[in-house]
């Protein structure tokens, strides 16, 4: 591995409706849902049940609540360490200028930044891209821009590199650990259950630390791919808040 992983930042977001449930939302944005799913809704699915299972996913009607970012390190006494931090809040647009402001830095100190993560070519960062100009803020250089071609913008989407150019198959984090016998420690949330913890149980921490046990399991999947030793949480990891 040359030092070109020095650049590499993981990346990790999680995202909630941008109103509670359908009742919540104007007529105008009832009305522009049933438009947005009209051609894909191929379960049957009524515009409630479909705005509960997928308004969190869609940057149109979604936002972000949480961004986990992580990069490895090494200490001055030759120790190998993964930096986490997180930026979160329910006010998307100060979550998003922080999490700029801190980006900022990495790239300046580092002359680049490599994405990394699980999806997050499909994902992550076009969801942040979004959200970004719709919180009319900049796209920074080193963020897919749009018109970029695949190529031209360096990822390590650990998800594709599992695809090796099947590009019709998914597979989620969560199988892809237990496939390469990769500890995770989440266990007692799935995606599936951010949105009610956010909006019923208002527990924004829990989503916090399930978005950074995404980050610890992607990039030992990384790890994995390049026959490295795996991250010990209680040894390797840092973690720190804004």
């Amino acid at each position: 591995m040359d030092k070109q992983w020095r650049s590499i930042l993981f990346i990790d977001i999680e995202t909630v409706p941008q109103e509670p449930d359908w009742e919540t939302l104007s007529d105008t944005w009832k009305e522009l849902w049933i438009q947005k799913i009209s051609k894909t809704n191929l379960a049957d699915l009524t515009p409630e049940d479909s705005y509960t299972q997928r308004a969190s996913i869609l940057a149109e009607f979604g936002k972000i609540i949480c961004i986990s970012t992580g990069y490895l390190h090494t200490t001055a006494t030759n120790e190998l360490t993964f930096h986490i931090k997180s930026f979160f809040g329910d006010d998307e647009s100060v979550l998003l200028k922080e999490f700029i402001a801190n980006t900022e830095r990495f790239y300046t100190q580092r002359k680049n930044i490599i994405w990394a993560g699980h999806n997050i070519r499909e994902f992550d960062l076009p969801f942040i891209c979004r959200r970004l100009l719709t919180n009319g803020l900049r796209l920074p250089t080193y963020m897919p821009l749009p018109g970029s071609k695949p190529w031209e913008f360096v990822a390590i989407d650990t998800l594709q590199y599992w695809k090796f150019g099947d590009y019709k198959h998914y597979t989620s984090l969560n199988l892809l650990a237990h496939v390469l016998q990769i500890p995770t420690s989440k266990k007692d949330i799935d995606g599936s259950m951010v949105k009610d913890i956010y909006y019923k149980e208002k527990n924004l921490p829990r989503i916090v630390q399930y978005c950074e046990q995404d980050i610890i399991v992607a990039a030992n999947i990384w790890r994995r791919f390049n026959q490295q030793p795996l991250l010990k949480e209680q040894k390797n990891i840092t973690i720190s808040y804004i």
